[in-house]
């Protein structure tokens, strides 16, 4: 895959920095394929917007000075970074991205599923974001990747550049979704995955889910977490 390798030029140039102030970089990918209709999309930014309003997550990302960004993602080559990396030091800031992400518009409507594209367009996102000591992708969608490299062979990549991918999955007809997601999309120690069984849970399980990427982690020296379940519902 020499096509990704210009991302690990330089490596030492993209990795935390253990001194960095802000703990948490967070990447919001949202799913606008077209298996989403109009009003799931809107469910999906609202459901963000609300998930960062939560007392919980505003406390934790005012306090670890974090910044967030928001990508839209469908098909191969369609993909596009719609706010662009913010750092949340106050709760004008929060309301403020919290507005941004819920009038959002949509981008494109009727493409493909490219889950591994987005992985590496997430990853390119980075290159740009503050020195924090995590960096996050959170990644929703509804189906399986069908276009596109496979995402388990981006898999590699982002956990060469210290990126935790973690992801909310929308379950619908499909049984084994959370599963395909946890082997395929999932990457990192403390990484996880949530299911909603539809649209209609989304906002809750985006709130839970928002809560979990913003606490405290593990720091090295301490005693590891227990392994945490392969996916939640």
């Amino acid at each position: 895959m020499t096509w990704f390798r210009p991302f690990l030029t330089g490596l030492s140039l993209l990795a935390p920095l253990p001194g960095a102030a802000c703990d948490l970089a967070l990447l919001l990918a949202v799913d606008v394929s077209g298996s989403v209709d109009a009003r799931e999309y809107r469910v999906q930014m609202e459901g963000l917007a609300e998930g960062l309003r939560d007392s919980v997550v505003r406390e934790a990302l005012i306090r670890g000075e974090a910044t967030v960004a928001l990508m839209q993602w469908t098909g191969a080559s369609r993909q596009e970074l719609t706010v662009g990396w913010t750092q949340v030091l106050s709760e004008d800031d929060l309301e403020a991205l919290a507005r941004q992400i819920e009038t959002a518009p949509r981008v494109w409507t009727e493409f493909s599923t490219a889950i591994g594209e987005a992985m590496t367009f997430g990853a390119r996102v980075f290159d740009d974001a503050p020195a924090c000591k995590r960096r996050v992708m959170d990644i929703s969608g509804d189906g399986r990747s069908n276009e596109g490299a496979e995402p388990v062979e981006i898999k590699p990549e982002m956990e060469a550049l210290a990126i935790t991918v973690n992801a909310l999955v929308i379950r619908g007809d499909d049984d084994g979704l959370p599963n395909y997601f946890a082997e395929n999309v999932m990457t990192g120690g403390n990484a996880f995955v949530v299911t909603a069984e539809n649209y209609d849970e989304y906002p809750e399980r985006m709130q839970r889910k928002l809560r979990r990427e913003t606490e405290r982690q593990i720091s090295i020296g301490e005693s590891p977490a227990p392994i945490p379940v392969r996916w939640q519902k």
